[in-house]
């Protein structure tokens, strides 16, 4: 009796051997495997990079290229893509952002010890600024340093107290913040240069700067207060005066022309009595009693328009027309009286 025969006589009998279902079975779950395993490896050769992202490919750790904004294929298991974002970053410093407010908005933010610093004339003052900076090389980024932003931090806040030691209190305060802005990115450019780890400065900027102490910042405030007093009067002064020069240049240019015009009259006038003097010197040379007596007529006439003149050779005598003249005496005295009375 056989092995088979005994499961047949003490029970069901196992068949060993598998069906056509569970080979199809088998099959079925072999393919999806298969598909998924394909699946995972098409998956893995490709790649997208972002607008603002830029991606190192590496192949055993060697760079191979830097891709831009699209789409990518690589080889699965060998090459590996990092990717690096070339937005601007902010970064605060000396203060610690409310969540009310942004990262570049330092009201009713916290400061930190970092914002403590000495000015040239030894006096205590803090001082927020905020950082902006950008990955301008991805391969030094990723390779050059194994935590930039520390990096950039610990050179912004040398070159910050740098700068800051180089003016004084008032100016730090008052009017030398936009010096203070551009030297110290300056700085800071020159000293992320030499460092070469692929980040570039953006932007920083002095966010609040006060003294330490409420007395003195309220000094200083006060002081802040008057320069803008004076700078407000000096530019109303200087508005005034644009104002007044352009009426007073335009009243002087008019009075040289009103003059110029009168000298062209005088000289005009002047021309023309020398010219009539000439004209009756000419004819008094040859004519001169003829002359003389023209002139005693035409003069008489301009200084006597309205009275009669009566000639007399004295050869005879002659009836004068007395009571004509008692007329004209006595309203000559008339006229006399009323200008007296007036």
């Amino acid at each position: 009796m056989g092995f088979f025969d005994k499961k047949r006589k003490y029970g069901n009998v196992i068949d060993m051997n598998p069906g056509p279902d569970m080979k199809k079975s088998l099959k079925i779950v072999g393919i999806v495997v298969i598909i998924g395993i394909a699946a995972l490896v098409l998956n893995s050769c490709f790649y997208s990079v972002g607008e603002q992202e830029q991606a190192v490919l590496t192949q055993f750790g060697q760079v191979q290229s830097v891709k831009t904004a699209g789409l990518y294929f690589k080889l699965p298991f060998i090459q590996r893509v990092h990717k690096i974002s070339t937005t601007t970053v902010g970064m605060p410093i000396g203060y610690a952002p409310s969540s009310a407010g942004g990262e570049s908005d330092p009201e009713g933010a916290e400061s930190t010890g970092d914002s403590l610093m000495i000015t040239s004339d030894f006096n205590f003052i803090n001082i927020d600024f905020y950082l902006e900076y950008r990955v301008s090389d991805p391969v030094k980024y990723i390779y050059n340093a194994s935590n930039p932003t520390a990096i950039v931090e610990n050179e912004a806040m040398a070159a910050i107290r740098a700068t800051v030691s180089d003016y004084t209190v008032d100016d730090a305060i008052t009017t030398g913040k936009s010096q203070i802005q551009s030297a110290v990115k300056e700085r800071l450019v020159e000293e992320l240069a030499e460092d070469d780890i692929g980040i570039e400065v953006v932007n920083i900027t002095v966010q609040d700067s006060e003294p330490p102490t409420d007395e003195v910042r309220t000094a200083f405030k006060s002081v802040e207060n008057a320069k803008q007093g004076a700078d407000t009067a000096v530019n109303n002064a200087k508005a005034y005066q644009s104002e007044k020069i352009p009426a007073a240049e335009a009243a002087a240019d008019k009075i040289v022309q009103d003059a110029t015009a009168e000298k062209e009259t005088r000289i005009s006038e002047a021309a023309g009595q020398v010219a009539r003097f000439n004209k009756t010197y000419e004819e008094y040379q040859k004519y001169p009693l003829i002359t003389k007596q023209r002139m005693f007529y035409e003069t008489i006439e301009n200084v006597l328009p309205e009275v009669k003149l009566y000639i007399d050779d004295g050869g005879t005598n002659k009836l004068l027309p007395l009571e004509n003249l008692s007329a004209a005496a006595a309203m000559s005295s008339a006229v006399v009286s009323e200008n007296s009375a007036e």
